[in-house]
């Protein structure tokens, strides 16, 4: 008698611990994913918002190398009109 109460607490006490790391994987993977969600909503955000942001910074910065070009190219014919 004494060994099937063993026995039958042996097994209660595996089973309550294994319901308890089922539980908290569960938590953990609900957690997991709502994280994923807001990540990426966040990234749909972004995207949305900074393309035409981005793209604007290329154009002004495409715009700002020519100049610079063009303002090396003369300064660099003024030096040669200097020298001469």
């Amino acid at each position: 008698m004494l060994k099937k109460s063993l026995i039958a607490l042996s097994l209660v006490v595996a089973a309550a611990g294994a319901f308890a790391q089922t539980g908290t994987a569960v938590k953990e993977a609900g957690k997991a994913t709502v994280e994923t969600t807001k990540q990426a909503t966040e990234n749909v955000k972004a995207a949305g918002t900074a393309e035409p942001t981005k793209t604007m910074h290329k154009a002004k910065a495409k715009k700002h190398k020519a100049k610079a070009k063009a303002h090396r190219v003369e300064a660099k014919a003024a030096a040669k009109e200097a020298v001469k």
